[in-house]
């Protein structure tokens, strides 16, 4: 499959990759927010969910389902405010159980093993597959760097888009460490932990009205 894809074209996407992933967008702030929230293994956690959300909008665009939602208005901007709803939910979760940090992180909590586990990766499934930014980027610049003469188009499509998770994976993934550091510290004290439960939760509220707030303008 590589043959399909020249050497110059996919270092070309994934510096343009990397330059997208690195600026904090929708899955950046919702990690963070996470790790604040609840720590690393939900960090993480989010993580994967998120990741393997966005690589179906890969499979969607690499079989024309994603040009579709492109070109649609209507149907862009149900699935936007669908994506900004669940944060604000998320959110409001999490600012609200914010209380309650203190003892689930000193009694050992909920894990991410089991029903909190599966919960917290279906979680961040739903940010990455109704994320807008990675959405328009998969739509309209992946396609850029297909040779079509090569054939195979979405295999091609399919190639570009694992190396685009490759790198907003490590990405993602040190972002949530960095964060859930941060808390560790802050886990040494009710209030503290308390407050940065708070702030958490307003992240992904904030996140999931910025979301709603921008976008497509046709």
């Amino acid at each position: 499959m590589s043959r399909m894809v020249s050497t110059d074209r996919l270092l070309a996407f994934a510096a343009m990759s990397f330059v997208l992933i690195v600026i904090p967008g929708p899955s950046v702030l919702f990690v963070v927010g996470r790790a604040l929230a609840q720590g690393r293994r939900a960090a993480l956690t989010t993580v994967v969910g998120n990741t393997l959300g966005a690589y179906v909008l890969i499979v969607a665009v690499a079989f024309g389902i994603g040009a579709v939602v492109e070109r649609s208005v209507l149907v862009f901007t149900v699935l936007k405010l669908a994506g900004a709803a669940y944060l604000v939910y998320l959110g409001v979760k999490a600012w609200r159980e914010r209380g309650s940090l203190h003892a689930a992180v000193t009694g050992g909590g909920a894990g991410a093993h089991g029903v909190g586990g599966r919960r917290t990766f279906w979680e961040g499934f739903a940010v990455g597959v109704t994320n807008p930014k990675t959405l328009v980027f998969f739509a309209a610049v992946l396609p850029q760097f297909v040779d079509r003469a090569q054939g195979h188009v979405a295999a091609q499509m399919l190639l570009l888009g694992l190396v685009f998770n490759v790198i907003a994976l490590a990405s993602d993934a040190a972002w949530g460490l960095l964060a859930a550091t941060a808390r560790d510290w802050f886990a040494r004290s009710p209030q503290r932990l308390s407050l940065v439960g708070g702030v958490g939760g307003l992240t992904m509220i904030g996140l999931g009205v910025t979301v709603a707030a921008t976008g497509r303008k046709d």
